[in-house]
């Protein structure tokens, strides 16, 4: 018989296509699929049920989508606090370039710790830093996933132009052009799982224009459509990278981009800040996303993307954590306060919704990461990711509005997240690991990396 978990006498927000609510509902799961949605409290006489939640306080959401992110910054956090990108990558590559498997499943760990108990039931991590010789460092994170229990997508990064060839990143921290695509189809092979429900899938991921070279990106884009798996990079974050385009290509990112084969549904791209007119309406019309980030743009003075531009022009938007080293928070609940906050001010008081920052941080990653079939909303037959916010604290208790308490007010306290039908975070604490262990061991490893790139 099917174990049911039903979850009722609490506010639902679906985030379905009509933005369906129920001041007093319930969700009912089986198995790991969602089983109902509705007003009201479940049918007293549903069988299979080992447990019934009463969420009176609370407000149920999908769970959030985390779209862009560097694990292994977690372990550099509050370093060159000061700098915009590009000098921030100088002075931080050095450092990230003595990372070994140990620091990479520390530094993946805590990012996903701290994010699963802030609602995230999908992460995803892009990964471009390979030195030679420092073990399986995406196996790290893979590993440090299924530890916490979320669904991961691992984007499989790779740099191959070194300062040498006019990149950014030292010599030692890249890999040859056929190396990174040898390395990159061997994880495709090794992990990928395309089934529905899949709790991992890899994507092809080169780092960015100033790190990589035109072959990587042709040939990676050729990659992964050979594989079937999706495209991500960092793309038109800075002013920097424009003038660094225009001065090498001869184009912007964008037109970059498209001459690289690198616009498509099967692609997304972080940051995307300074897109004109042209460049959204080239990603619109080819199915492009974004991954919005917008405390990690704060923090280096990037600028303020145009995502109310992006969505009415019907461009996929998701939100992004960011490496922590540019966003200390490491949460996703912040991007959906700070997505509403940001592009308010950038275009005023109607610019965003506290739904439409909701549905950025849950819908808008689904579609983003290529899952909007299976996970980002509350519906029957969907996977059962899904959150329990307690809202009836002091924190939000006065707000009458469940969704804008969620998205406006201080960082809720989950008080149940699914994955897969599984609880992953119970009364605010973690379920699959210890929460102090791991802090413990974020620690030590952040110090045995200073120790090694010569800061301590």
């Amino acid at each position: 018989m099917t174990e049911r978990i039903v979850i009722e006498n609490c506010a639902v927000a679906t985030v379905d296509a009509a933005g369906t609510e129920y001041a007093g509902g319930h969700v009912v799961v089986a198995g790991n699929v969602i089983e109902s949605v509705g007003a009201g409290p479940a049918p007293a006489d549903l069988a299979g049920v080992v447990r019934r939640v009463d969420g009176t306080g609370h407000l149920a959401t999908p769970g959030l989508v985390n779209t862009h992110h560097h694990f292994y910054q977690w372990l550099t956090r509050g370093l060159a606090q000061d700098s915009n990108l590009f000098d921030w990558l100088v002075e931080l590559y050095p450092v990230w370039a003595r990372i070994d498997e140990d620091i990479v499943h520390a530094g993946a760990a805590g990012s996903l710790a701290m994010m699963a108990r802030g609602g995230v039931t999908t992460a995803m991590d892009h990964h471009y830093v390979f030195p030679r010789g420092t073990g399986d460092l995406l196996g790290a994170e893979i590993r440090a996933a299924a530890e916490v229990g979320v669904r991961f997508t691992a984007a499989r990064g790779s740099m191959d132009r070194g300062k040498s060839d006019g990149g950014l990143p030292p010599d030692f921290a890249v890999e040859t052009t056929e190396g990174a695509l040898l390395a990159t189809e061997a994880a495709i092979d090794a992990h990928h799982d395309a089934s529905f429900g899949s709790m991992l899938h890899i994507a092809v991921a080169p780092c960015s224009p100033f790190s990589v070279s035109t072959e990587l990106l042709r040939e990676a884009a050729l990659l992964a459509r050979r594989k079937g798996v999706r495209l991500h990079t960092h793309g038109s974050e800075t002013v920097e990278e424009e003038k660094f385009c225009h001065e090498l290509f001869g184009m912007g990112p964008t037109d970059y981009f498209e001459s690289t084969g690198w616009l498509g549904d099967d692609v997304w791209m972080a940051h995307c800040v300074h897109m004109n007119d042209s460049d959204i309406a080239a990603f619109a019309r080819t199915g492009t996303g974004v991954a919005h980030c917008p405390s990690s743009n704060a923090r280096l003075a990037a600028g303020i993307a145009r995502v109310p531009d992006m969505l009415a022009a019907g461009v996929p938007v998701g939100l992004g954590v960011d490496g922590t080293a540019s966003n200390e928070s490491g949460e996703l609940h912040t991007e959906l306060r700070n997505a509403l906050l940001i592009n308010r001010l950038g275009g005023g008081e109607k610019a965003m919704t506290a739904r439409q920052a909701l549905r950025l941080g849950t819908y808008g990653g689904a579609q983003v990461l290529g899952r909007a079939a299976e996970i980002g909303s509350l519906e029957p037959g969907k996977l059962a990711d899904l959150v329990l916010w307690k809202l009836d604290g002091l924190g939000h208790a006065s707000i009458a509005d469940p969704v804008a308490a969620l998205v406006m007010g201080a960082a809720a306290p989950v008080t149940l997240s699914l994955v897969n039908g599984r609880p992953v975070v119970e009364h605010g604490r973690l379920t699959r690991i210890d929460e102090d262990e791991t802090a413990r061991l974020t620690r030590t490893q952040a110090r045995r990396l200073a120790e090694r790139a010569g800061l301590a």
